[in-house]
């Protein structure tokens, strides 16, 4: 298997693989270093499976260095200094009285405070704080995400807002109130920057850390999580769901973006059209996700390191008719060897990059802001119902499934069968 990604590559007389990356000349005074150079593994699938992971990190270390400064490491938590310090105890091994006795008092004279107290007073174990929390969450659910450092800024601004109305540092998990919650909701719904919609989102976030750490932590087991069915008013949260186009909507949309994007964002729109796809799934596909041969041609959406689906539902087969087979083979012939089919958007941020343009050309003839690119889900969303296709086949094509619908059609290929005819005859 030929290994076609950015940055790899296999040195001289070597049996592994290593992500290398030079970094411009006028950020080496910053990082410290000409290269960044990152293991990926021995074998193809070890690099697939690292490879998003380094790309995220390089990527990190280059926008910091832009900025000014490379990326530093958060603080240490009390907890996580305690159980480095309890280790390096530990690895000390049995003392008598009397050396322990002359070694606290070394340790209390040199200022190493966290080796003295874990020393002295072992169980005096600190409690798991919202920092702790965070950095779980973070290090179990975002790191090596293909939009990490999006993902990243968001929990630490939700984490900034939570210490910001509580006003006592990084408090810790059990100490948490529902007046607390409800203290932080109110405080985030006052400040004039964030819509209740946003205030929601982060509520969201709160819940999935806090529930993290409470199923994670031994220390938190029987913890209750404060945020759990804390909701914004509904008469405050205002319903920010896209419209899909009209049908005269559309067609200018479309005659834009054909007469003025790129060939690959051309590419992208008339491929997310016709299937309903979300923008990622299709910016992140590889050369080898695109079957365009055979009776049902379709599109294989699976997790890749560099982008991630949103959910399991989202793992499934989009049948390839009308205009977006076209596109598609057109994609295939102009990636040649390359493995991505998209490389310039297949990257951290990349779908971002490629809505902001396409929404550049979309704005040029609708000004409704609840249309947008991803308004096409569900433009095709209208006409699978128009056409009277089950919402489990409705599901099927745009990735809504929980998976209970692969046992009501059979096998992939039978799902693929019936997605594929209940798409043709809502697009004809």
């Amino acid at each position: 298997m030929d290994i076609n990604l950015p940055y790899v590559h296999q040195p001289s007389g070597k049996a592994h693989y290593r992500y290398r990356r030079k970094v411009p000349p006028f950020l080496r005074p910053v990082l410290g270093k000409a290269w960044i150079i990152l293991p990926l593994g021995r074998t193809p699938a070890e690099v697939l499976r690292h490879y998003g992971k380094a790309h995220t990190q390089a990527e990190a270390e280059l926008k910091a260095a832009t900025k000014g400064h490379p990326v530093k490491a958060q603080p240490k938590t009390d907890l996580e200094r305690y159980q480095w310090a309890t280790r390096q105890v530990a690895e000390w091994g049995p003392m008598t009285a009397n050396t322990a006795d002359a070694l606290a008092d070394h340790l209390e004279e040199t200022g190493q405070g966290d080796l003295y107290r874990a020393l002295v007073v072992p169980d005096r174990k600190p409690e798991p704080t919202l920092a702790d929390a965070v950095k779980l969450y973070l290090k179990d659910k975002v790191e090596g995400t293909a939009d990490e450092t999006k993902k990243r800024q968001r929990v630490e601004r939700v984490q900034g807002h939570v210490e910001k109305a509580l006003n006592r540092g990084d408090p810790q998990i059990r100490s948490l109130t529902r007046t607390d919650a409800r203290e932080v909701r109110d405080h985030m719904l006052a400040d004039g920057d964030m819509s209740p919609a946003t205030v929601h989102r982060y509520l969201n976030d709160l819940r999935a850390i806090i529930t993290h750490a409470i199923k994670e932590v031994d220390d938190l087991r029987g913890a209750t999580n404060p945020f759990n069915g804390l909701e914004v008013k509904k008469a405050t949260l205002a319903k920010e769901d896209r419209k899909p186009f009209s049908e005269s909507q559309l067609k200018a949309a479309r005659v834009r973006v054909l007469g003025h994007a790129s060939a690959d964002l051309q590419r992208i729109w008339r491929m997310l059209e016709p299937t309903g796809c979300r923008l990622a799934e299709v910016t992140g596909l590889m050369v080898e996700d695109v079957h365009v041969d055979g009776t049902y041609p379709y599109l294989d959406l699976r997790f890749h390191p560099h982008r991630r689906l949103k959910n399991a539902g989202s793992v499934r087969r989009v049948p390839l008719v009308r205009d977006a087979l076209k596109a598609a083979q057109e994609a295939r012939e102009a990636a040649g060897d390359r493995a991505l089919l998209f490389p310039t958007y297949a990257r951290e941020g990349g779908a971002t990059a490629a809505s902001q343009v396409l929404m550049k050309h979309v704005r040029k003839v609708v000004t409704d802001p609840k249309v947008t690119v991803h308004s096409l889900r569900h433009t095709l969303k209208d006409k699978l119902v128009r056409a009277g296709v089950p919402e489990a086949v409705q599901n099927m094509i745009l990735g809504h499934s929980s998976g209970a619908v692969s046992e009501a059609y059979g096998g992939p290929e039978a799902r693929l069968e019936v997605a594929t005819r209940a798409l043709r005859k809502a697009l004809q």
